[in-house]
């Protein structure tokens, strides 16, 4: 395919057209879902490398589905990850948000940390799927990274509480980067998102990597709030977000909101969320002290995701390019904007949206679909649970 690239940066994005507050749920689940998955198959072929990088290797910026990184060569230019990452191949970012949805599906009801060890583990170990970058049907487990093999390794071989599962594991983006339907399960409910995130992200993650999980699915579920903008799903974070992650939004989004296009922008995002980071400045070669549990720090994942989505003002296309031409790890940084510019109503381009569901031979409405359907089931179980404990408390304290 030939690389979609452009010298000229992108236009800034027409604030009233961001979003569209009278978006309803099956719409926000279906632009968070969709969108999640087009912006991961946008990033991923430029994932792990530098703006300049991306620059010189496109002939300008990227603007849509280009080509692997090293064209013909991409099965044996990187041994250790020999996948046709490119041409709107989607990665282990869809395939972990799409396993989840099958479990809530499963469940239809809340999940928690025991639920992926009953069906999300069970999920990555038995049952072949096709995978866009192997070109082939293959267990999803031989197919994600080593920070999510881990589940398997300590749930099923280890037989560890799956609440504890995720202590010892790498702190990366791993949780955080498939959380987007817990956020709609909890669709204008950010605290409930943030608590059910944090269970269920336990089994695969600790310190500021289970927290950043938690605070991803407040922002999905902040931003499907009727009348959400980018401001109002950051107050919503900033609200949860707690040590590193919490300063590292708040720096990253402080220095957003002084740009309107993602050129001018990608520096100096850089530059915030570098305290905060512990990779260090060549994302291929991470520093010593790299993806150690702290209370100091943050995945650099989430903060520019949400720095994205206030530079293009809640517009999906410029969050996500913007987000893409960022580098580093952008498939999952693309992910995140593009949820939760979806879940806001902003539009997901329908040709980049047709380009990826028939390169990697997924149904992208497929998953939406279903969760819809499970979220409003969750929702009249919720409404019945409490108004049986309001109930039960009147009885307990007659009003006075």
């Amino acid at each position: 395919m030939t690389p979609a690239s452009h010298p000229a940066p992108a236009p800034a994005p027409a604030p009233a057209a961001a979003a569209a507050p009278d978006a309803t749920l099956d719409e926000r689940i279906t632009g968070a879902l969709v969108g999640a998955a087009v912006g991961d198959a946008l990033g991923g072929p430029v994932e792990g490398y530098t703006p300049e990088q991306i620059l010189e290797r496109h002939g300008g910026r990227v603007h849509g589905v280009v080509g692997p990184w090293n064209g013909d060569e991409w099965r044996t230019a990187r041994p250790i990850a020999p996948y046709h990452k490119g041409d709107g191949h989607v990665t282990d970012d869809t395939l972990m948000t799409h396993a989840l949805v099958r479990v809530y599906d499963r469940v239809r009801d809340h999940l928690d940390a025991y639920a992926v060890a009953e069906h999300l583990v069970p999920d990555m170990m038995t049952t072949p799927r096709w995978i866009p970058e192997l070109e082939a049907e293959a267990l999803p487990l031989q197919r994600v990274f080593l920070a999510e093999k881990w589940l398997v390794a300590r749930i099923h071989y280890g037989h560890i509480d799956p609440r504890e599962a995720g202590t010892g594991n790498i702190v990366n983006c791993g949780a955080a980067m498939y959380m987007a339907p817990v956020g709609l399960v909890n669709a204008a409910d950010p605290r409930g998102a943030y608590a059910e995130a944090l269970d269920v992200a336990g089994a695969h993650q600790s310190s500021y990597g289970r927290e950043a999980a938690g605070v991803f699915a407040a922002a999905v579920a902040a931003a499907c709030a009727p009348g959400a903008t980018a401001e109002s799903v950051v107050e919503a974070c900033l609200a949860l977000a707690k040590d590193g992650t919490r300063a590292a939004i708040e720096s990253v989004c402080e220095v957003a909101r002084r740009h309107t296009d993602f050129e001018s922008a990608l520096r100096p995002l850089r530059e915030a969320v570098t305290p905060f980071d512990t990779v260090g400045p060549d994302y291929r070669a991470p520093s010593l002290g790299a993806r150690r549990p702290s209370r100091l720090h943050s995945i650099e994942e989430l903060p520019i995701a949400l720095g994205m989505l206030i530079v293009a003002r809640g517009d999906y296309r410029h969050a996500v390019l913007g987000s893409v031409n960022y580098g580093r790890d952008c498939d999952s940084i693309a992910t995140m904007a593009g949820a939760i510019a979806g879940a806001l109503g902003s539009e997901v381009p329908s040709d980049w949206a047709k380009t990826v569901a028939e390169a990697s031979r997924l149904d992208l409405h497929a998953p939406a679909r279903t969760l819809t359907d499970v979220t409003l089931q969750i929702h009249d179980q919720d409404v019945r649970r409490r108004r049986a404990h309001e109930s039960a408390f009147t009885a307990l304290a007659p009003a006075r």
